[in-house]
C-alpha cells in the first residue's frame, strides 16, 4: 500500500487553527521517518511522499492533508425540501487532515493509532444526492473540526507457511516480509472498507475519485458512524492467490449516528468476502471480489412506515417511528479489475441489497452498477474515468417507486507532492 500527500487547492480562507494543524502533521511525519525511494518500472528513482518513510525502525509515522473544492451553477428544480441538493448556485470547501502512526510490538504484531481532523463542508452539507460528490464530508455539519481517534488497532499475524513475500508497510501493516500463506487478525476501531470492497482503482478518496458510490459500492450499508468509523475484529486469510475475509463489526445505534451500539444482541454486522487473484488475457493481472454481508439493528420497514401515514398513524412517514427491533439489512457485492496493459486497468462494481430496510450507515442506493479505466501517464499522473449507474428503490406511495440515476464521473490524479 502507498501513502501518499495530496494536496488539492481550495479557494477559500483557512483559519490558524487549521494551517497549525497542517504544519503539525507534516512536521511529525517529516522527523519520524527516513528517505526511502522506490523504483519505477525503468529504474529512474521515485519519490513517493514529502516525508519518505522508514523500512527498518519499529516506528512508522505519516501525515496527510485532503482538501477539496467544489461548486455548481443554480438549476431549476420543481421541489426542494429541506434534505435536498439546493438549486441555487454554491460552493463548499472540505479538509480532511490524518496523522498516521505506529510502531512494530513484535515480529508478528502491530500497534496502529491513527487520529484525524475533518473540517470544512460539502455542497448543500452533502444532503440531496445518494451519490454524494464529496467522500471526505460527512452530513452532520455540527460535528465541528475537532481532532479524534479514528483508528486504534492490534494487528497480529499468524504464519501458515515456510514462504515468504515482500510487502509494503501502510496504516495497517508494518511488516516488509510477510508468510505468504497466513491468517491476519486485526482488532479495535477501524474504518469496515479499509478491508472490505477494495479497489486499487476506485478506492480512495485522497488520491482517486470523490462520489460516495465510484471509491464504494453505494449499495454496501457498511457497519459506520457518521464519520466511516466503527468497532469490530476482522480477519483474514490470505495466500497467493486465494483471500478469505469476515468482519464482526458494531453498528450505530441509530441512522447516520455517532454513538456505537455496543450490545451486541441489540445490532451487530458480519461481512465476508473471498478474493481470487490470477493472469488472464495474455497473463495480465487480474482480481475478482464477492462480498456478502449483512447488518442487524434497530432499523424501520419502508412500506410500514408508508402504511402507518396512509391509515392516519402518523402526520408524516416517518421510518423512525417503530418501536425497537433489531431487523436485518442483507446485500451482495461483485468488484472486479482487470489489466489491459501495463499502464491501463480496468474496474468494475455489482451491488445489490434488499431495499426494504432503512438505509442505516452508507448512503440510499440498493442497486448498482459501476465501470471504469485509469491510464497512467508517462509523467506520474493519472487519469480515471467510471460510469455509474445505480437506484434508490423507495416506498413513498401504495406502490413501488424505482429510480435510476447515472453518472459519468472523471479525475485527474496528480503526482504525490
Amino acid at each position: 500500500m502507498r501513502t501518499h500527500a495530496l494536496l488539492r487547492i481550495s479557494f477559500e480562507a483557512w483559519d490558524v487553527r487549521t494551517y497549525l494543524n497542517c504544519f503539525i502533521v507534516l512536521l511529525f511525519a517529516a522527523v519520524t521517518t527516513q528517505p526511502v525511494q522506490a523504483q519505477t518500472n525503468n529504474g529512474v528513482p521515485e519519490v513517493l511522499t514529502m516525508a519518505p518513510h522508514s523500512e527498518t525502525s519499529r516506528f512508522w509515522a505519516a501525515g496527510q492533508i485532503n482538501i477539496i473544492f467544489q461548486t455548481h451553477p443554480g438549476f431549476s428544480a420543481k421541489y426542494s425540501g429541506p434534505n435536498s441538493l439546493r438549486p441555487d448556485y454554491e460552493k463548499a470547501t472540505s479538509r480532511v487532515l490524518t496523522l498516521y502512526t505506529g510502531v512494530q510490538l513484535g515480529a508478528k504484531t502491530d500497534l496502529l493509532v491513527d487520529f484525524e481532523s475533518a473540517g470544512g463542508r460539502g455542497l448543500s452539507d452533502a444532503l440531496g444526492l445518494a451519490g454524494f460528490t464529496n467522500l471526505d464530508v460527512v452530513r452532520n455539519p455540527e460535528l465541528g473540526s475537532t481532532p479524534y481517534l479514528a483508528r486504534l488497532l492490534i494487528h497480529h499475524s499468524f504464519r501458515l507457511s515456510n514462504e515468504y513475500v515482500e510487502t509494503e508497510r501502510g496504516p495497517l501493516s508494518l511488516a516488509r516480509r510477510q508468510p505468504a500463506r497466513r491468517i491476519e487478525v486485526w482488532a479495535g476501531k477501524l474504518s469496515t472498507v479499509d478491508f472490505f470492497d477494495t479497489n486499487s482503482v476506485p478506492s480512495d478518496s485522497h488520491l482517486q475519485f470523490t462520489n460516495w458510490t465510484v471509491d464504494n459500492n453505494g449499495a454496501y450499508d457498511y457497519a459506520a458512524d457518521t464519520r466511516g468509523y466503527t468497532y469490530g475484529v476482522v480477519m483474514a486469510y490470505q495466500d497467493n492467490i486465494f483471500a478469505v475475509r469476515f468482519g464482526e463489526l458494531l453498528m450505530p445505534q441509530v441512522a447516520n449516528g455517532i454513538d456505537i451500539e455496543f450490545n451486541l444482541r441489540r445490532a451487530h454486522s458480519e461481512d465476508v468476502e473471498v478474493e481470487v487473484r490470477g493472469n488472464t488475457f495474455g497473463k495480465r493481472k487480474g482480481v475478482v471480489r464477492v462480498l456478502g454481508y449483512g447488518n442487524h439493528a434497530n432499523m424501520g420497514v419502508y412500506r410500514e412506515a408508508v402504511a402507518d401515514f396512509l391509515t392516519g398513524k402518523q402526520p408524516v412517514p416517518d421510518i423512525t417511528a417503530h418501536p425497537h427491533w433489531t431487523r436485518l439489512k442483507y446485500g451482495i457485492g461483485l468488484n472486479v479489475e482487470q489489466e489491459i496493459t501495463p499502464n491501463t486497468t480496468a474496474f468494475g462494481r455489482l451491488g445489490w441489497n434488499n431495499g426494504k430496510t432503512e438505509s442505516f450507515a452508507y448512503t440510499e442506493v440498493d442497486r448498482t452498477v459501476e465501470v471504469g479505466a485509469r491510464q497512467e501517464g508517462p509523467d506520474g499522473t493519472d487519469l480515471m474515468i467510471a460510469r455509474v449507474l445505480r437506484r434508490c428503490r423507495t416506498d413513498c406511495r401504495r406502490i413501488t417507486v424505482d429510480t435510476w440515476h447515472s453518472e459519468d464521473v472523471a479525475s485527474c490524479s496528480a503526482m504525490a507532492l
